[in-house]
């Protein structure tokens, strides 16, 4: 069963959204506060996605996603107003995938979510390992879990499949466009997501500079040290 939280307290909007979603065969459920928010995803995390408003009463969509991400691996798509800059990349560096400004075009909202739920469902583990190796690092790809020198490291889903193409591609020089392909896919989003999620792996698996590198005018690579 795919479900989905939506955390706006413009409850026309949100049972707006959830009308598409649920057309397309998913289930929805509404909450109108970011507190409300946090109880149902402490209470059960098993959603397929969520989506949040930025703006909302009692505990704001950025809080919100930055207390359940180390406890949620599903995509997390912000839906607000507010469309600067900065808001985009606080958003994604607390470990957002997505970011849709108001007003919205609903068929580009519904596509969005819809590429989100296949990417997710096209990354399940396929190989026959589920244990990649390179240094220090390890992946359990069962798990979505990461670890340096046995210390598990709080990764959300996309920096989980970030680290994982990169360790699978040890050694190789990625381009921006090469990674977001395989790790987001074209469905939608925006390149420059790469750039603040190289960072976010860096601070917390890699402060060092050891591992992950910057290839100026080409992309990055992933390197192991032993």
């Amino acid at each position: 069963m795919t479900r989905i939280l939506i955390a706006d307290d413009d409850r026309s909007i949100a049972e707006l959204i959830s009308d598409a979603l649920t057309d397309e065969g998913y289930v929805t459920e509404i909450v109108g506060d970011g507190e409300e928010a946090l109880r149902r995803i402490t209470a059960d995390p098993d959603y397929s996605l969520i989506i949040l408003d930025v703006m909302m009463p009692k505990t704001d969509g950025l809080e919100v996603c930055r207390r359940v991400r180390e406890r949620v691996n599903c995509p997390i798509i912000f839906v607000s107003a507010k469309n600067r800059t900065i808001d985009t990349l606080l958003g994604l560096g607390m470990g957002a995938d997505d970011y849709v400004a108001k007003p919205f075009v609903l068929d580009e909202l519904v596509a969005r979510v819809k590429a989100h739920i296949r990417r997710e469902q096209r990354s399940s583990p396929v190989s026959e390992s589920n244990v990649i190796r390179c240094g220090q690092i390890e992946i359990h790809r069962d798990t979505y879990s990461a670890y340096k020198a046995g210390r598990k490291i709080p990764v959300s889903a996309r920096e989980f499949q970030l680290l994982q193409y990169m360790m699978e591609n040890e050694g190789k020089v990625l381009s921006r466009d090469q990674i977001f392909e395989a790790v987001w896919g074209t469905d939608y989003g925006d390149p420059g997501t790469v750039a603040v999620n190289i960072k976010n792996l860096r601070d917390k698996i890699d402060a060092e500079g050891k591992y992950i590198k910057t290839v100026w005018g080409v992309g990055y690579k992933f390197t192991p040290v032993e």
